[in-house]
């Protein structure tokens, strides 16, 4: 298990946090909306999986986000011209868990072809349930208007895949033998599409392998627990902080555990992420004596990201953990 919660109390998991999506080069306008065009046209459900249809799709596709620029994707509700949108596409690609309003969009449209990420690889579960806190996420839960959970707490999968290159890679290679098999007239060119991708992925996946393998501590303090399966795949632990209001601060308990944990392991950063306040990190860190930086949950790009793409902003998330971890 990679998210511990030795002495932090509470339930360390955030509510979604406010990232939403950049334009993508193949992304449509408001004049090519989806199901208007003479390509394969793909209604993805956030950033992640928009990222995948236009790297394997490349010319021959036209991708409709249905999570909008800085649009937080967990809370996403879809409108009736996007419910239009997807009975009109040739494809939907989702992640099914992370939002249930496009489950059941999806579930309830006539489109030929849903494609689940989450049926690509294999989610697991992250985080350990402490006394009585599976019940009270699961009210919090029902209270902010969700049946899902915010990063695997309370018996439920974490959907947070795109961060480990590899799981990533697993997606990838179905997306693209399901749209081979939706538009067979461009199947030669999905293939080569999925091949690159899937090798660049790896390519990350060894950068990473290489510029973690070797640091002083292997502990990171996050405000969303949504580096599980980072932290698994590099053999990392991930201490999560905040409750699921991600702005909320820690009591001064949960503070000193913090400072102590931080001590013992060697920690010296604690992360926030790009779109969300800083406040909670830094309130944690100052007590600690720590420094704050950003991990990047990649769930949007904005302006704010540090980098335009998946791969740029990953890149500086491992730099990003190779200082805050002491890479050798």
């Amino acid at each position: 298990m990679n998210v511990r919660r030795r002495s932090i109390s509470g339930i360390a998991v955030t509510a979604a946090t406010a990232l939403g999506l950049a334009t993508l080069s193949a992304c449509s306008s408001d004049s090519a909306a989806a199901g208007s065009t003479d390509k394969f046209d793909v209604v993805a459900s956030f950033y992640p999986m928009a990222f995948l249809a236009e790297q394997i799709g490349g010319d021959h596709v036209n991708v409709t986000s249905l999570t909008q620029p800085g649009q937080e994707p967990h809370d996403l509700e879809v409108s009736t011209k996007q419910r239009a949108q997807l009975e009109e596409s040739d494809a939907a690609l989702y992640l099914k868990g992370l939002q249930p309003a496009v489950d059941e969009a999806v579930t309830q449209s006539g489109i030929r072809t849903k494609i689940d990420a989450a049926s690509l690889t294999s989610l697991e579960e992250h985080g350990e349930e402490v006394g009585g806190h599976a019940a009270e996420h699961d009210h919090a839960a029902e209270e902010d208007g969700h049946g899902h959970d915010h990063g695997g707490e309370a018996g439920g999968k974490d959907p947070h895949i795109w961060l480990d290159p590899v799981k990533y890679a697993e997606v990838a290679e179905g997306v693209g033998k399901a749209f081979e098999k939706a538009d067979p007239d461009h199947a030669a060119d999905y293939k080569k599409n999925t091949e690159a991708l899937v090798k660049r992925l790896g390519d990350l996946n060894t950068k990473f392998e290489t510029g973690l393998k070797d640091t002083k501590t292997k502990v990171f303090i996050t405000t969303h627990a949504a580096f599980g399966y980072l932290a698994e795949r590099y053999g990392l632990t991930e201490e999560a902080i905040s409750g699921l209001d991600p702005e909320s601060e820690p009591s001064a308990a949960r503070i000193k555990d913090l400072a102590n944990m931080a001590k013992a392991d060697g920690v010296s950063t604690v992360f926030y992420e790009t779109l969300v306040s800083d406040k909670t990190a830094k309130t944690v860190a100052k007590d600690a004596n720590l420094e704050t930086d950003v991990l990047d949950p990649i769930e949007g790009i904005t302006e704010k990201s540090r980098g335009d793409d998946y791969f740029q902003v990953m890149e500086a998330n491992l730099k990003a953990l190779q200082t805050a971890l002491g890479a050798k």
